[in-house]
């Protein structure tokens, strides 16, 4: 073994040490949307919960696959129509699904990497 000089032990002690004390690399949600809007869990066959932002007059749907999806531009009236309606998956695919524009904030369960949609 090769004696070191204390200034090169030194630096690779501190290197060392950095690379244990840094910061692991954050996990960012694969669209970058970070969900703050309240759901309300919901009787249904397909929708789990459902949530609605006055302020982003946003719908947000979280379905029972395990994705979530919100919807933009939404009036708060199809929020209260699909919160009443008796089968709000219908309500659904009829006024809100392909009629708003869509972004993923959770993609299915088990569907990391391909698109659901």
């Amino acid at each position: 073994m090769l004696p070191r000089s204390p200034i090169a032990l030194f630096a690779s002690l501190l290197f060392i040490a950095t690379a244990l004390t840094a910061a692991p690399p954050k996990d960012s949600a694969p669209d970058g949307i970070v969900s703050h809007i309240k759901r309300d869990p919901v009787d249904s066959t397909a929708i789990a919960s459902v949530g609605y932002s006055k302020r982003l007059r946003a719908l947000e749907i979280e379905f029972r696959n395990g994705a979530i999806y919100r919807y933009l531009k939404v009036q708060p009236f199809i929020y209260r129509e699909l919160m009443t309606s008796v089968s709000k998956t219908r309500f659904y695919h009829e006024k809100v699904r392909r009629k708003y524009q869509s972004l993923s904030v959770r993609r299915r369960a088990g569907n990391r990497g391909r698109t659901t949609r």
